[in-house]
């Protein structure tokens, strides 16, 4: 077998130096992020009777629109855990609160998952460069993704989504925020 065949077997691929840059593309999660959470019992809550009603995360439409224009140019992404009830439950919000005129987002770029690791591939096939959850173990998923964010004000139960709640033991790979504005700003300048 000669050099160049041998060099092909070994499963690695030859070096060319640096690849292109690649843009910034930012996936956010839904409940908790975008979408106040509160308890399941409360009529207000996707899993209550009036989901319309739920509240948007104090500064959440503003935030998204400079960074989808400015940032990540038109680059961003909803990925979410929901079934198709929460799902349904979810796009209505999104219509009935004028999420997309509001945000810049594009209507196409909502993408549910059944289950939250599967958020992963989502996120590698949409080359997913910044990504902010309110869950610490879905973020742990997302290994492909450079900038994981971990957003605990989201929630007004007073658990792990309330701003008021200490953050959990937090790995090096995880940026702890409470508010949109504070997220904004790091994510504009981690460009």
């Amino acid at each position: 077998m000669g050099a160049a065949m041998a060099r092909h077997t070994t499963g690695r691929k030859p070096y060319r130096g640096p690849g292109p840059a690649r843009l910034p593309v930012l996936g956010v999660d839904v409940g908790g992020v975008i979408v106040r959470l509160a308890g399941r019992d409360e009529d207000t809550s996707f899993f209550g009777s009036r989901p319309l009603e739920t509240p948007a995360v104090d500064g959440v439409f503003e935030a998204l629109a400079t960074l989808t224009g400015a940032t990540f140019g038109g680059r961003v992404h909803l990925v979410s855990k929901a079934g198709p009830k929460v799902a349904a439950n979810t796009r209505d919000w999104l219509a009935h609160h004028g999420f997309f005129a509001r945000t810049g987002i594009a209507a196409g770029n909502v993408h549910f998952v059944r289950e939250r690791r599967d958020k992963a591939p989502v996120c590698e096939r949409l080359g997913i460069t910044h990504f902010v959850d309110d869950r610490l173990d879905v973020l742990a998923y997302l290994e492909s993704v450079e900038h994981r964010h971990l957003f605990l004000g989201g929630g007004d139960d007073g658990g792990a989504g309330s701003e008021h709640s200490a953050a959990p033991d937090v790995p090096p790979w995880a940026t702890v925020t409470r508010r949109w504005a504070e997220l904004a700003t790091l994510l504009a300048a981690a460009r």
